[in-house]
């Protein structure tokens, strides 16, 4: 099928540094009704940003091509009831969660979870659909096995199935908490290394006025010694 200049739009959006998101929509927005296409200027503009995590799997699909097919491959040779494809399946997820890890700048365990739980969704659903490869907009969940007629193993090697609706919730909730705690506790990790930059200086700033202080006293002793020998001169 021909690629449309969509859809090359498409890709290098969510290629882009999640950072130049917004710019980069906007600026391809406005390629495409340029060039008379304002359909899908107007639904590129639409498209969401993706959450660190979503962003990661997209580039993860861009950059680690190989582990990712490799990942894919053997999700497939579970489906169809292959067993002895579960060590190579976990050992692609384990590649792609490595690189994500390299990819995302600091990034905390809550988010690299949610890359290894949007990879074991992927692998279950056999692939992007109904997103384009590599333009998640956000995270993904593995359906349950019952739900799609696919082999127990292969969501038992991904991830845990969402048993239901609630569950699920129950799930994304935790996540949510883990990603506030992990921030929270970066954040409290910030504001004591600034306060000991902030401590450290001050000490610093102390010393050099101590210091100032002696020298000054100093001074003033040597000015009141010539005083008190100019003083005691005799008069001229």
């Amino acid at each position: 099928m021909t690629r449309s200049a969509y859809d090359d739009a498409v890709s290098e959006l969510y290629r882009a540094p999640q950072a130049d998101f917004i710019a980069t929509r906007k600026r391809l927005a406005g390629e495409l009704k340029a060039a008379g296409d304002k359909a899908g200027a107007a639904t590129l503009a639409k498209l969401a940003r993706p959450p660190v995590s979503a962003w990661a799997v997209n580039q993860l699909w861009w950059q680690a091509r190989d582990d990712f097919e490799r990942m894919l491959d053997s999700a497939a040779k579970l489906r169809g009831g292959d067993m002895a494809a579960q060590a190579e399946h976990r050992a692609a997820i384990a590649a792609l969660r490595s690189r994500a890890a390299k990819l995302v700048d600091n990034p905390s365990e809550a988010t690299l979870r949610r890359v290894t739980t949007t990879l074991s969704a992927l692998a279950v659903a056999g692939g992007f659909e109904p997103d384009p490869p590599g333009a998640l907009s956000e995270d993904r969940e593995p359906p349950g096995f019952a739900a799609v007629g696919i082999a127990p193993a292969l969501v038992a090697t991904s991830a845990a199935p969402a048993v239901d609706d609630a569950a699920a919730r129950e799930a994304r909730h935790a996540r949510e908490r883990a990603d506030r705690e992990a921030e929270e506790a970066l954040q409290r990790e910030r504001v004591a290394r600034e306060r000991a930059r902030l401590d450290a200086a001050l000490h610093a700033a102390r010393a050099e006025l101590a210091a100032a202080e002696r020298q000054l006293a100093e001074a003033r002793e040597r000015v009141a010694a010539l005083e008190r020998d100019l003083a005691a001169l005799p008069a001229t």
